[in-house]
């Protein structure tokens, strides 16, 4: 069921046998990722239901975290569900047990799995062999629930999604992955300034553009090209968990790619600033950027909370 965007929220009970999977944001069609928002928005506005009261949910993380551990576990206790929390210790994906056997097992338990991993092959195989609702929440692939904090963000500070721009600075990696994938389908250009050998992959490129309704998708080398006109200004980590071996690589091959206050100014005027931290300061950003006047950084970190418990609702009730 596809609840209206309203501040009821869901109302009925899942059919466990039709499941749904949200392993990449295009698991949500365009309709889908715009009523999520503006859930959202009326979750965020005022106190919201409890239509996860009687449904466990299990998180395993087989990498540490700050903001999806404990946004997704406040959202479930809001929205009246229980979560049980498995880090690396407890389960060892692959290694203390078969992932097929780990699936099962907690299909028998609870009413949705929320994994954070490193592997998108991994996320993959839980979904094939789970029975319950499997959310990714993280992989090295992507991570459709901080596009959807994200969307959030410009939705609230843009006055909408649809004809703006949002330009990402550094590495083709799983956060930019999944903004190339929504960005285009919501009406919005996504513009990305890579260095040579770091680009997002042609095949994604592809299928953003295929998925486009009115956006565009474009790929520069230079970080100004991509920045001219530009609403929101976005970067990330040049070297993500489990990269630490390439860190010094990288280093080198991303000068000039910093985001600070002078690369900020050649965006359109009151461009917003967006980052999913956590930052390495002094190398994407320097000091003091996530403080800058136009940084939306922290209530975008803030807005994971309300985008997951709006997608809970959609794939849960």
């Amino acid at each position: 069921m596809i609840y209206p965007a309203t501040s009821k929220g869901c109302q009925e009970a899942t059919d466990m046998s039709t499941k749904r999977d949200i392993l990449s944001i295009t698991g949500l069609t365009p309709d889908e990722t715009m009523k999520i928002v503006h859930r959202a928005k009326l979750i965020k506005s005022e106190e919201p239901s409890t239509p996860l009261a009687n449904k466990n949910v299990a998180l395993i993380f087989d990498k540490p975290s700050l903001r999806t551990r404990t946004s997704f576990q406040v959202g479930i206790s809001r929205l009246g569900g229980y979560s049980v929390y498995l880090g690396e210790d407890e389960v060892r994906l692959g290694t203390r047990e078969p992932v097929s056997d780990i699936a099962r097992v907690l299909s028998g338990y609870v009413d949705c799995i929320i994994a954070r991993v490193s592997s998108h092959n991994v996320m993959e195989e839980l979904a094939s062999y789970a029975s319950v609702p499997v959310v990714n929440a993280l992989s090295d692939w992507e991570h459709p629930c901080q596009t959807l904090a994200d969307l959030l963000t410009m939705e609230e500070h843009l006055g909408g999604i649809k004809g703006k721009k949002l330009a990402f600075i550094g590495d083709g990696n799983n956060v930019s992955r999944s903004l190339c994938l929504a960005l285009p389908a919501l009406g919005a250009t996504f513009a990305i300034a890579t260095p040579d050998g770091y680009n997002l992959d042609s095949e994604s490129v592809a299928l953003a553009r295929q998925r486009s309704r009115s956006g565009h998708v474009l790929e520069f080398t230079h970080p100004a090209e991509a920045v001219a006109d530009a609403d929101t200004v976005y970067t990330d980590v040049w070297a993500s968990m489990g990269q630490e071996q390439e860190a010094a690589k990288r280093r080198e091959a991303f000068k000039g790619y910093m985001v600070d206050p002078e690369l900020l100014s050649q965006a359109k005027k009151g461009a917003i600033f967006m980052h999913d931290m956590p930052a390495h300061y002094g190398e994407e950003v320097p000091e003091g950027m996530l403080e800058h006047p136009q940084s939306v950084a922290y209530q975008q970190a803030h807005n994971r909370l309300y985008a997951q418990m709006a997608l809970l609702e959609l794939i849960l009730c």
